[in-house]
């Protein structure tokens, strides 16, 4: 028990001198000229789930610019134009399911892109399958 407690001791320290040593060398190169302000902690993007590397949501965002939307045999989805993610009906949810089902895996990022530009949400319990088909 001993060891370990020293160890996080040592661990807290090694950490602390770390930090500091960080923060005395960016204020070198901000009175340097090197930066113009000292870096801030970047926050998740709001709705990121976190649960993986590279947030599909940013990539999905800066493809929406793009005047073009695609459509994938999921005309009767702009129905849900403008629903909320989490008030989908399980009948409802499951005609997003099947949709996403019979498509290639390589098409859902796609198809996703899709659902945003047309202003629908895809419902809450289909966003972890979107995300494994996507990285998959």
């Amino acid at each position: 028990m001993p060891i370990l407690l020293l160890s996080l001791l040592g661990l807290c320290l090694v950490a602390l001198v770390a930090g500091w040593l960080r923060n005395r060398t960016l204020q070198a190169k901000l009175r340097r000229g090197e930066i113009s302000e000292m870096p801030h902690i970047r926050k998740r993007p709001e709705g990121c789930c976190g649960k993986h590397a590279v947030c599909e949501k940013e990539q999905l965002m800066a493809d929406a610019l793009a005047p073009d939307i695609e459509y994938f045999d999921d005309e009767e989805l702009d129905a849900y134009k403008g629903r909320a993610s989490n008030a989908y009906s399980p009948d409802e949810a499951a005609q997003f399911e099947e949709v996403m089902t019979t498509m290639r895996p390589d098409e859902v990022a796609a198809w996703l892109r899709s659902l945003q530009l047309r202003g629908i949400n895809l419902p809450d319990e289909l966003k972890d399958e979107a995300i494994m088909l996507v990285e998959g």
